[in-house]
């Protein structure tokens, strides 16, 4: 084969060969009917990143998604983040190797996928560092305006807001935007350092959200961790809830708390709380997704000594509510709920 040919002819020939290419490069993974199932782009264990496998209704075969973060691409584009790799070079030579060319001497391929995963992730994690660190305070920006506008007051130094980040779209057009201003919200561990960046994208001409497909994504290692906003006051329990949305309405009406946001359900069940932390309370939507992660993270904690609680919205979610009833209200609903659950707010 011609190691001229294009960059989509090599996507297509790999594209053909979708599973085996699976089985090489994410052997953690599972088939499920026309999908291979995986957890991330470093080819951890997990359920939330897809890649078809055969051509259906007008899809091509080798496209995937993270629904975790809202990436998605061809396996070229996958190749190159489950490498690691510094150039578009070095992973055309693997994807050529892979279809049985000639490999690049340059690129050692047992070495390089010694360093796969850990090289991929520390990738995506500096490039989430870089683009919080280029945000700005959210007070007077579109970002804010956006909170605002959903009944939302409580802010924070996790959050900060970029007119122009760049903006992946599933469509090749030239004359679409390839930024877009967005809210920029710090994903951190347990010790406070940045494992990665939420961006909620935004409509410039009308403060939502912006109309494109997966406005909210995220950037970088979410795995354990969330989006943190403390009160001051050293409370021992904390509130964690699903979407960022959802826990700062929560926090809008209780002030008092910490806050922890997992961005999804899926994280939701797999949050790490910090050490002195004797309390949780799970701020859920009012559906199956949140039910089944509120039970996840419950049989977790308690293994561990932690007393938990559910918070359970009227509507679907906590800033429906707040932008249904106002703040006031869902203040009482919620220390209602604490109450009857034998669990008062003096007790943090």
């Amino acid at each position: 084969m011609s190691a001229r040919r294009s960059i989509a002819d090599l996507s297509a020939d790999l594209a053909d060969r979708a599973e085996s290419f699976c089985r090489q490069y994410f052997p953690e993974g599972r088939k499920q009917g026309n999908y291979w199932q995986i957890g991330d782009t470093s080819g951890a264990k997990g359920k939330s990143l897809a890649i078809r496998l055969q051509a259906e209704g007008g899809r091509k075969a080798g496209s995937w998604q993270d629904f975790a973060t809202g990436e998605y691409g061809d396996l070229i584009d996958l190749l190159q983040e489950r490498l690691g790799s510094v150039t578009l070079k070095d992973t055309l030579s693997e994807a050529r190797s892979f279809l049985g060319e000639a490999p690049c001497p340059a690129v050692p391929r047992d070495t390089q996928r010694t360093e796969r995963p850990e090289a991929a992730s520390g990738k995506r994690i500096a490039r989430a560092r870089k683009l919080f660190a280029a945000g700005k305070p959210v007070l007077g920006t579109l970002a804010a305006s956006y909170l605002q506008g959903r009944g939302i007051t409580r802010l924070g130094p996790a959050l900060r807001y970029h007119p122009r980040v760049f903006l992946r779209r599933d469509v090749d057009v030239s004359d679409l935007p390839q930024e877009a201003p967005a809210l920029l919200a710090k994903i951190t561990d347990n010790r406070g350092q940045i494992t990665g960046c939420g961006r909620t994208y935004l409509d410039p001409s009308n403060g939502g959200l912006a109309a494109i497909e997966n406005p909210k994504r995220i950037l970088g290692r979410l795995h354990g961790h969330a989006i943190r906003f403390w009160s001051g006051m050293g409370r021992s329990d904390l509130i964690v809830g699903e979407g960022l949305e959802n826990t700062l309405s929560v926090g809008t009406a209780l002030p008092e708390f910490d806050l922890a946001s997992c961005l999804t359900a899926t994280h939701l069940g797999l949050f790490i709380p910090p050490p002195w932390i004797k309390r949780i309370w799970i701020a859920r939507d009012n559906d199956e997704a949140g039910r089944n992660a509120s039970m996840r993270m419950r049989n977790q904690l308690e293994s561990l000594g932690i007393a938990c609680g559910d918070l359970v919205p009227k509507m679907g979610d906590f800033n429906d509510d707040l932008q249904a009833f106002g703040k006031d209200a869902l203040r009482r609903s919620l220390l209602e709920s604490m109450k009857a659950q034998g669990l008062e707010i003096g007790d943090g």
